[in-house]
């Protein structure tokens, strides 16, 4: 057999290995598999988080938040809260105790399609997108343009079929519809038409959130199917740190709460900026905020589901601009996922905001180590974790499919190490360095694992160099923008009924048209 030969025939048996361990895997022998439990990283001691929720309560019972709409003291004064001298809002330690009381725990989030429903408690760990971008970023350029109505659902598109993006929460602003209600019915609709994954999205007026909830129910078939299986959750930025409550999305609020739709309860405060640059103060800041959302909604409705979304942001100090990848970041986002296992709350916070303008070295550093340490902090839901660059200014479809690759590594770690009879592998071992070959590549225990506990990138380059040379040294950003370009050309969710569609389009306007969001002909 000539060398050219047996170069053929190895690298078609290299080929074949790869494609089979490409192949799509049962549940039960994914080597990583969405809501893994976690939670070995720790930054802070117990003594630190009990020190960090006494002072969210000594805020509250003595600085209180500003501005509190009437519906709130409607709401929260009869709960036991006070008004002080300057007006703003006091909190009692006894009211946020009896709040933690009887919030609501164990929730699921649904999807339209039950196999991808989460149950975010205790440490179990999913990922997803979020964010408000308001520009896309070309893959090779690095040119930013402004985001459209067809970004929106072509995003949701690809997250569909993202193995480890878990969850959708709308990730721009569609730039061409100027009009506030067009921009809010048209992003949840554009969201829960591409994606049959749990979604989550924002609304700046109630009338906004009544129009879609109306449509929501359409989508459910009617609004007792929509009350039992709520597949849309509000993400509500109920405050503008410091400690003033935001009067549109407390109205908002009060409406998601009684339309029985779940609320992620959002501070993001910027620490240096909006917070305290102490990150300690920080993290108190938005705890002391949150609770404050949280008796808020139990004030409302006893046992709503509610999301704990503390959010701290971070500025970097020379220039007070934000930059989300940094290590504080990390830092701060993995501290909240110990104060939300404190309360025993679902817990939400972002993680994976790269400062990279576009898929690069950068961003994929970034990404890493914040997903790294934040998964491994047990943060139940983790926003923002694929496809955000610019420090959330710009999406990248090519970054999101990258970033898919990122999650499940950092999956991998969550996972950890099984320790047992079977695996500490002293028969393995005795067979192979006594009575066998002295290498482990065809033992059967070697293949058994090589599924099950070994997880491979889709997307992510291991050829040797020099395989790499002989299939033209391909670049990652060009298998990114390939997979993009596929998914996008043949992925059209139809979960939505051609009727459905109609009906909606009578009521609301949509202004992406159908042609655009069916495959062509």
């Amino acid at each position: 057999m000539s060398d050219v030969q047996q170069q053929s025939g190895r690298r078609g048996g290299r080929a074949a290995r790869v494609a089979l361990r490409s192949a799509p895997l049962a549940n039960d022998v994914r080597p990583v598999n969405p809501g893994m439990p976690s939670g070995r990283y720790q930054p802070l001691t117990d003594a630190e988080v009990r020190k960090v929720h006494e002072a969210a309560l000594n805020v509250l019972e003595n600085i209180g938040l500003a501005d509190a709409i009437d519906s709130c003291l409607d709401v929260l004064l009869p709960k036991g809260c006070t008004l002080s001298e300057d007006g703003r809002l006091l909190f009692p330690r006894s009211l946020i105790e009896d709040t933690l009381a009887i919030a609501a725990r164990n929730f699921t989030l649904h999807a339209q399609d039950p196999q991808f429903d989460m149950e975010p408690w205790g440490k179990k760990v999913y990922f997803g997108t979020a964010g408000a971008a308001v520009y896309m970023v070309d893959p090779i350029t690095g040119e930013y343009r402004e985001s459209l109505s067809q970004d929106a659902y072509d995003i949701a598109r690809l997250v569909d079929t993202m193995e480890h993006i878990h969850f959708y929460q709308r990730s721009v602003v569609p730039r061409d519809l100027p009009d506030p209600m067009e921009m809010d019915v048209n992003t949840c609709y554009l969201s829960v038409a591409g994606t049959t994954k749990h979604v989550g999205t924002s609304w700046v007026h109630p009338d906004h959130l009544e129009a879609s909830l109306k449509m929501l129910h359409h989508i459910a078939g009617g609004e007792d199917k929509w009350r039992e299986r709520p597949f849309v959750s509000q993400s509500n930025c109920f405050v503008v740190p410091p400690l003033k409550f935001a009067a549109d999305a407390c109205r908002c609020l009060e409406v998601a709460v009684r339309g029985g739709m779940p609320v992620l309860l959002l501070s993001a405060g910027q620490a240096g900026a909006t917070a305290p640059a102490a990150l300690a103060g920080a993290l108190v800041q938005e705890v002391a905020e949150v609770l404050a959302g949280l008796a808020y909604v139990n004030a409302i409705k006893p046992g709503h589901p509610a999301i704990f979304g503390l959010w701290p942001f971070v500025s970097d100090l020379r220039s007070g601009a934000m930059s989300g990848g940094s290590p504080e970041q990390a830092l701060l986002s993995s501290a909240c996922a110990q104060m939300a296992h404190f309360y025993d709350l679902t817990g939400g916070t972002s993680s994976g905001i790269s400062d990279a303008k576009m898929p690069d070295a950068q961003a994929g550093a970034e990404k890493g180590y914040n997903h790294a340490l934040v998964g491994n902090a047990g943060a139940n839901l983790i926003y923002e974790a694929a496809g955000m660059h610019g420090s959330l200014l710009g999406f990248s479809l090519e970054g999101g499919v990258l970033d898919n690759d990122i999650i499940g590594a950092a999956q991998r770690t969550i996972k950890g190490i099984e320790v047992s009879e079977d695996t500490l592998s002293l028969d393995v071992i005795r067979a192979a360095v006594i009575d066998g070959p002295g290498h482990y590549l065809g033992s059967k225990q070697t293949l058994d694992l090589m599924q099950t506990e070994y997880i491979y990138p889709a997307i992510g380059d291991r050829l040797s160099p020099k395989e790499w040379n002989e299939v033209g040294r391909p670049k990652i950003i060009d298998r990114a923008i390939a997979k993009v370009h596929d998914v996008l050309a043949t992925h059209y969710p139809a979960h939505i009924s051609d009727e459905i569609d109609d009906l909606i389009r009578s009521e609301i306007p949509i202004r992406l048209p159908r042609e655009q969001m069916r495959p062509p002909r």
